[in-house]
């Protein structure tokens, strides 16, 4: 949650399972999307074991899941499209909030 509300800040959540393949799959990809957003503070790039945490106020059904979090609303956002890097960031800057 204390990431998530970060004030002024676009989240992306990936609720995750430490033995997950999908997941696995995922990570490179993932990290190289933190790379893209490492020098903007306006936009986080997170990752949360969904198994070690619990996560009541989100709907996880499955491994990975995506969620996106726009600055400064309550509003979630299911990520659903392709899981590269391109992909993501084209919906990251399609739901951004910050300027």
């Amino acid at each position: 949650d204390e990431v998530v509300n970060t004030p002024g800040a676009d989240v992306l959540v990936e609720f995750y399972a430490p033995w997950c393949g999908h997941c696995k799959k995922l990570e490179p990809e993932y990290n190289s999307l933190g790379e893209h957003y490492k020098d903007n503070d306006k936009i986080i790039i997170a990752k949360m074991d969904a198994t070690a945490n619990e996560v009541s106020s989100v709907q996880v059904s499955g491994f990975p899941t995506l969620k996106f979090f726009p600055a400064d609303t309550e509003e979630i956002v299911d990520y659903e499209g392709e899981r590269d890097k391109d992909g993501m960031i084209k919906f990251i800057e399609e739901n951004k909030k910050s300027a």
